[in-house]
């Protein structure tokens, strides 16, 4: 009978073993799913979307400092190096006015953003990279050949489809992050995503549709037209 019991005992305790563990693998793939929401590789930024650089976290002065927290800020930085160029282009080739607006927002915003993301890297430690990835890349090749109507279309869908998968990682990130330093970098960020958004929109060339198609990340972010601001407004938000 004692036999039986240990037996039983034995087996309780490694099905119960096994259940933990089974959980705890669970919410480590639920915790860097979102990270996987940038897309792209990138060997210069250290790291492959949502794995471990292999620092763990460490103790600085402005609070504790996450593999999530430096995968965030490679990301700010990362968004500069295509969405910065492709703003540009807006500027130079859109022929209607809300395209040159977007284009400009995009600019003034990733501009911001960029010295932002630099900077904190500097006080924590953190390598950046110094291009896009082959993704980002790629969709600037996209809009390089492309002239009026096709570019400017081919710009708005490329840039809201980008910001609306950003858009919840980072509002987790400033959630979620003890670093002082990081979130005062997502609150900045959040802020200009929304911005972009917005202007993107109102170019009046997103397909909504394609946006609802794309799968998880939209359902992450439904898919709403926020309420129109005066783009003296919009200016003064980024700019301050």
């Amino acid at each position: 009978m004692r036999s039986v019991i240990r037996r039983s005992a034995a087996s309780g305790y490694t099905l119960g073993t096994a259940l933990v563990i089974g959980a705890l693998a669970v919410t480590l793939a639920a915790l860097l799913i979102p990270v996987q929401l940038f897309g792209g590789n990138s060997a210069a930024a250290g790291a492959q979307v949502g794995e471990d650089d292999g620092g763990g976290t460490v103790s600085t002065q402005y609070g504790p400092l996450t593999p999530l927290d430096r995968d965030f800020v490679r990301k700010v930085r990362l968004a500069g190096l295509w969405e910065l160029p492709a703003g540009r282009m807006a500027q130079q080739r859109g022929g209607r006015e809300a395209v040159k607006t977007a284009g400009e927002h995009l600019v003034m915003g990733h501009t911001e953003l960029d010295k932002r993301s630099i900077q904190v890297a500097q006080s924590l430690g953190i390598e950046l990279a110094d291009k896009p990835t082959d993704q980002q890349q790629g969709w600037l090749d996209q809009m390089e050949p492309a002239r009026g109507v096709a570019f400017e279309r081919l710009f708005a869908n490329l840039l809201r489809r980008a910001h609306g998968k950003v858009f919840g990682l980072v509002a987790q990130v400033r959630a979620q992050s003890q670093n002082s330093m990081v979130r005062s970098l997502a609150t900045r960020t959040n802020t200009v995503v929304l911005d972009h958004i917005t202007v993107l929109e109102d170019t009046g060339l997103v397909d909504f549709d394609s946006l609802a198609a794309a799968g998880p990340p939209s359902e992450r972010l439904p898919v709403t037209r926020p309420t129109p601001v005066r783009t003296s407004e919009r200016k003064s938000e980024v700019i301050s």
